[in-house]
């Protein structure tokens, strides 16, 4: 039959523990993985359920292996903590991580496009340091203060780095790896440049991998349990939990997710075929890891978001984000609390957009340069007197003298309070958006002009979306949504996500488009009064309380949105077909004649895309020689191999073919849960490699270790100035460019002796504000909303 189709679990291994000790490989015990093949009344089938020996042979239990296991947690720490505190200024995306940790201390809402755990992380560190968040991560370079406790911080993620690289040696052994394996392979992972170098700042990447890392060696632990144990139900749980926190840390842990969930569905097709487990025990096998791997994350996930909001009560540069009714919420907003419910003719009102972060329609003294040259409509997202419009009647020749409701279906004129011009739309393209489709709107009049056609649009209520009965017939305040016909031309006024020119202050265009997206036609009015109605008296409305999931809701819509919109030109971006071939890194920091840049270990690295490669000829190579009617090997250490790369390539894929999808800027560092992923792969190849061919031979195996160990130590060392930004020479620097690698090697000296030099008084050379951080979400500030970094 064929190996490379069966699931993990319904393998035997009882693997023997290479020591420390000068062991002869004729003592390591063979053919120690068992496959189990009943032959049933009308079909044979595989008994899916592990012996008990199994996950004992696949634990450390030995005094030597733990020493092993000790020494590789030894070297781990010094490589990842080394010289943490050095350099002592703010590197890379520190910019904003370490600002959103001041913000949850202070309490102020901010917006990010990445789930809250890890940054709660690093703001619980931080204020267990005494960090108060007067220091605000403002930009690369800027050195900390004394009372930053930034060497703390930055030991959460080097702890985490350690326990990433032990967690690997953990999971190779739950998968069948011999400990000589488990421990080279550890030990690659230990001296990898681009995971020393993230693991040593506060950056996201981490603590994700370590989640990431704890999700795949709690589900190997979990695939070679007796079901229904002790032992069964906590390693399960245990990879229900990794999965929240690692999806809670960033979203590619949800490509984690799909992993665990395509291995499941494997594993339960075979469980489903095992004619020893009953129908019970199959609904069971269904229903326990539906809830651990579907229902114990969603609350861990929803857990950490409702931490999220409890600690950010405060109004924030966030809140710009945000809709009305999220901001409502937050302590020291600007929102209105009530207005008079019932809009009518002569109500002065602000008229929101419903379904842009763009705001309120706005109109100042200033003029289009081009097009009509009339002035400017926009949307801008705080509350200012140039919001406010007056409702008239479109043919009235005299003010109102009482009350008029305004009905669905009217036609009506919006006077700019603070200018006297009136909303006007003509059949001229807009200053930005020149499609045929979209017109122009302006503010038009003077004084003694009574306006004309063009000024005139009619109120059609969405019925859909107005939440009362009365706010479907009569426009009412925050209750109905409604759109504005042009009564010439047909348009409906519009806006969409797309910034004027700095003439206009980079606020969001507003058009008159006759096609387009419908829900960017939609409006509300968010306050409103009127000078026949009183608020002691007349009904008036406010924002409903939103529920903690509207509010979740719709900050994972915001996170998505903005996301995708991280789509600027970035100096150090990369495209995701040269990751694995590692042709360029990113510049992290860069001053004092040092510099940190973010570059793999290319001996790891590039072995890894070879294994992964290789294996993937072979694959298809065996299938096509499986249909011609050639046999498998039924080898067990060849039938383990087979399956193990399965999986851990699967997890190699599903982390890394989704950044082809996606049009927003990438870097180097989005491939490292795919790497890990691949590193897993590469330790099955040295297992295949000294237990398989070099089964009767294994001193050549051995050879083999040591001299790829060897090589990679040596590049390792080789490139660590550019990990701990340690002295280097310009000659060292060029000599060791190699492909696209773009470090700047003007930074060194011609002679490290030059350092002692400049030790005192110390020469700096900043990096301008901005140029090597990963765009993420700006701040926004008076007139430029959601401008990104």
């Amino acid at each position: 039959m064929c190996q490379i189709f069966l699931p993990q679990n319904v393998t035997r291994c009882s693997v023997s523990l290479l020591t420390m000790s000068k062991t002869s490989p004729q003592e390591v015990p063979e053919n120690t993985t068992e496959l189990k093949i009943s032959k049933g009344e009308l079909r044979p089938f595989i008994v899916t359920s592990p012996s008990p020996q199994l996950s004992k042979s696949r634990s450390v239990t030995s005094t030597k292996e733990k020493l092993i296991l000790a020494s590789l947690f030894i070297f781990a720490m010094v490589i990842r903590f080394h010289n943490v505190a050095h350099p002592d200024s703010v590197v890379f995306d520190e910019v904003h991580f370490g600002g959103f940790a001041r913000k949850y201390i202070l309490g102020t809402f901010f917006m990010d496009v990445h789930p809250p755990l890890a940054k709660l992380l690093f703001a619980g560190v931080g204020s267990l340091g005494g960090y108060d968040g007067e220091f605000e991560f403002k930009k690369i370079g800027d050195e900390f203060p004394e009372n930053v406790p930034y060497v703390l911080m930055r030991y959460l993620p080097s702890g985490m780095g350690v326990g990433t690289c032990i967690m690997l040696y953990l999971t190779l052994r739950a998968s069948g790896c011999q400990p000589i394996v488990c421990a080279l392979t550890t030990a690659l992972l230990i001296i990898e440049n681009a995971n020393v170098t993230i693991s040593r700042f506060i950056l996201l990447d981490s603590p994700m991998l370590f989640f990431i890392a704890s999700t795949v060696y709690s589900f190997k632990k979990f695939q070679i349990q007796e079901p229904f144990t002790f032992q069964w139900y906590k390693t399960l749980i245990a990879t229900g939990v990794s999965l929240g926190l690692a999806a809670s840390s960033k979203w590619v842990g949800l490509f984690t997710v799909a992993w665990i969930g395509l291995i499941t569905i494997w594993d339960l097709w075979f469980i489903i075929g095992d004619l020893t487990v009953s129908v019970k025990k199959i609904f069971g096998h269904f229903i326990t890891r539906a809830v651990a791997f579907l229902v114990v994350p969603t609350l861990i996930y929803l857990t950490f978001f409702a931490i999220h909001l409890q600690v950010l009560t405060k109004e924030g540069d966030g809140g710009a984000f945000m809709s009305s009714v999220f901001r409502s919420t937050l302590e020291g907003n600007a929102v209105p609390k009530q207005s008079l419910a019932n809009v009518g003719l002569g109500s002065l009102v602000t008229i929101r957009h419903l379904n842009t972060r763009g705001g309120y329609l706005h109109s100042h003294n200033h003029l289009y340069e081009g097009g009509s040259g009339q002035q400017q409509v926009t949307l801008y997202p705080h509350i200012d007197s140039n919001n406010q419009w007056i409702v008239q009647d479109y043919n009235a020749t005299e003010e109102p003298t009482e009350f008029v409701p305004l009905k669905d279906g009217v036609k009506i004129r919006l006077n700019h309070k603070l200018t006297s011009r009136r909303l006007h739309s003509h059949n001229l393209r807009p200053p930005v958006t020149e499609q045929d489709w979209q017109n122009e709107v302006s503010a038009y009049g003077h004084e003694g002009f009574g306006g004309d056609a063009n000024d005139d649009f009619v109120v059609e209520i969405a019925k859909d979306l107005s939440t009362t009965e009365e706010a479907k017939e009569n426009v009412r305040a925050i209750q109905t949504v409604f759109r504005l016909r042009h009564a010439m031309t047909g348009c409906y006024l519009f806006s969409h996500e797309v910034k004027l020119p700095k003439w206009a202050y980079e606020q969001q265009e507003v058009t008159c488009a006759t096609q387009g997206i419908k829900p960017l036609s939609y409006w509300y009015v968010e306050t409103n009064e009127n000078p026949f109605l009183d608020k002691e008296v007349d009904e008036i409305v406010s924002y409903p309380v939103p529920t903690f999931f509207q509010k979740v809701a719709e900050l994972h819509a915001r996170m998505w949105k903005i996301n995708k919109g991280l789509t600027d030109h970035h100096v150090y971006e990369s495209s995701p077909d040269s990751w694995p071939f590692l042709l360029r890194g990113i510049s992290y920091w860069s001053k004092n004649h040092s510099q940190i840049y973010f570059i793999g270990n290319a001996v790891t690295w590039w072995t890894v895309t070879a294994s992964i490669a290789l294996f993937s000829v072979f694959l298809v190579f065996s299938i096509l020689r499986w249909q011609r009617g050639f046999g498998f090997s039924v080898d067990p250490t060849v039938f383990n191999f087979n399956v193990q790369m399965l999986h851990y390539i699967l997890g190699w894929v599903l982390h890394y073919l989704p950044s082809f999808l996606m049009a927003r800027q990438l870097f180097l560092h989005h491939y490292l849960p795919s790497l890990y992923f691949g590193i897993l792969a590469l330790g099955h190849v040295f297992e295949i490699i000294h237990s398989y061919v070099f089964k009767n031979k294994q001193v050549v195996s051995y050879s083999i270790f040591v001299l790829f160990f060897a090589v990679a130590l040596s590049f390792f060392q080789r490139y660590s100035p550019l990990i701990y930004a340690g002295r280097w020479t310009k000659d060292q620097c060029n000599e060791s460019k190699i492909l696209k690698w773009d470090f700047d090697c003007n930074t060194f000296p011609s002679h490290t002796s030059q350092y002692e030099i400049w030790a005192s008084p110390v020469q700096t050379s900043t990096p301008k504000e901005g140029t090597h951080s990963e765009s993420t979400v700006g701040e926004p500030d008076v007139e430029k909303l959601g401008e990104t970094v």
